[in-house]
């Protein structure tokens, strides 16, 4: 859980108690700031809760891109003849590419 997490959950949690005093109380106007601040601690929430998804996507790009760049540089170490000649094909094709005939 992050800070936004947090802060949302305990933001909803304290807009509850204030709407229930309201009521309890008959105080309108501490009722209706009790369901906004509820309205707003669910939003911080879900923004924290975001906020982790995003996190925990560069994490797994960043695993990915690792695992590939491992696997290119044990590539080129066991077979360095196969890679140059590879790279040379696809730089000739790209540059096959971008030339207009």
């Amino acid at each position: 859980m992050n800070e936004d997490r947090i802060a949302g959950t305990a933001r909803n949690l304290g807009g509850k108690v204030q709407e229930g005093y309201g009521r309890v109380t008959g105080d309108a106007q501490s009722q209706a700031e009790g369901l906004m601040n509820q309205a707003a601690g669910t939003a911080q929430d879900l923004y924290g809760q975001a906020k982790e998804s995003a996190t925990e996507a560069a994490q797994v790009v960043r695993r990915g891109a690792m695992d590939a760049q491992d696997y290119v540089r044990g590539l080129i170490e066991q077979r360095p003849y196969t890679a140059t000649v590879a790279a040379l094909c696809i730089g000739w094709l790209i540059g096959r590419m971008g030339r207009r005939d």
